[in-house]
């Protein structure tokens, strides 16, 4: 199922805009092999909810970090890429190590680049997820390819953009609108 999330929508309520838009759990991979496509997948499985309290950014050993479930996952994604032969055309990750990690072992150390757009905002202030989203939502919607954007990021990141809760390693499937809106066109799972 198709449909248009409008731009202003990170400054609607998350429940206001998970409970106006539905997605329909279809599997997208083939729209990935569509030019300019956007992939925005959580990170693979790491147990727990949030990070510690003595967190810090530079220092995996004080994150919430995978396991070897996520592992095996962040592996299975590049796999999925690799067989369906689509293109990358940029990886995009999150600061935390557990994001790194899931982009690294599904695409490569070099493939990777630090985007603190998708920064986690689970415990931070709405002003700053507000802002946050904001950014984020700039950079999806100025992606044309070649190939397709790959963003490795966090649950709250990707609910605050399309309004999806997605689960550990899945993907949701975007292409950007002439208007600056995103549409969901569904999601991938490894």
């Amino acid at each position: 199922m198709k449909r248009l999330i409008p731009s202003l929508a990170p400054f609607l309520g998350a429940a206001l805009l998970a409970a106006s838009v539905s997605v329909a759990a279809a599997d997208a991979w083939p729209e990935l092999t569509q030019p300019g496509t956007i992939v925005l997948f959580r990170h693979a499985t790491a147990p727990g909810i949030g990070d510690p309290d003595n967190f810090k950014l530079d220092a995996c050993a004080t994150q919430r970090n995978l396991d070897e479930r996520g592992r095996a996952e962040a592996r299975r994604l590049g796999e999925q890429f690799r067989s369906r032969k689509i293109t990358v055309g940029a990886v995009l990750s999150s600061q935390w190590c557990r994001t790194r990690e899931t982009a690294r072992l599904a695409f490569g150390e070099a493939a990777v680049k630090d985007e603190p757009a998708f920064n986690s905002f689970f415990s931070r202030s709405a002003g700053i997820s507000e802002t946050q989203t904001a950014q984020a939502r700039t950079i999806l919607a100025r992606w044309r390819g070649p190939g397709t954007l790959v963003v490795v990021t966090h649950q709250v990141n990707i609910t605050a953009l399309t309004g999806v809760n997605p689960a550990s390693a899945e993907g949701v499937v975007l292409r950007p609108v002439a208007d600056g809106s995103l549409q969901v066109v569904g999601r991938v799972t490894p």
